[in-house]
This record gives C-alpha cells, sequence and structure tokens, in this order.
C-alpha cells in the first residue's frame, strides 16, 4: 500500500468523523449519516489494500 493511500484514507476517515460530529451536534440525520458513510469507505478501502499488500 503506497503512503499517499494510506494519507488518503485517514483523511478521509477523518472527514468522516467530522461530519459525523458535527451532524449529532447540529441534529441534522443526513449530514451524520454521511459521515458514517466516508469512514465506512475508508475502512473499506483500507481493508482492500491490506489484503493486496498480504499477497505481494
Amino acid at each position: 500500500m503506497g503512503l499517499d493511500d494510506k494519507i488518503k484514507n485517514a483523511a478521509e476517515n477523518v472527514s468522516g468523523k467530522a461530519k459525523e460530529a458535527t451532524g449529532k451536534a447540529t441534529d441534522d440525520k443526513g449530514l451524520e449519516a454521511e459521515g458514517k458513510g466516508e469512514q465506512a469507505g475508508a475502512k473499506l478501502k483500507q481493508a482492500g489494500e491490506n489484503v493486496k499488500d498480504a499477497f505481494k
């Protein structure tokens, strides 16, 4: 896994956490769900990269 991919996944995860927290604070369920979705996507990408690394 390249360093760029790790940084992008981490940034996406942090962005998702921020959106989720903002959504909770403002009672915006849509923003909260979007944040959770971004976090899930980042974790899924990270898992895929880990599988690729395992087969190198």
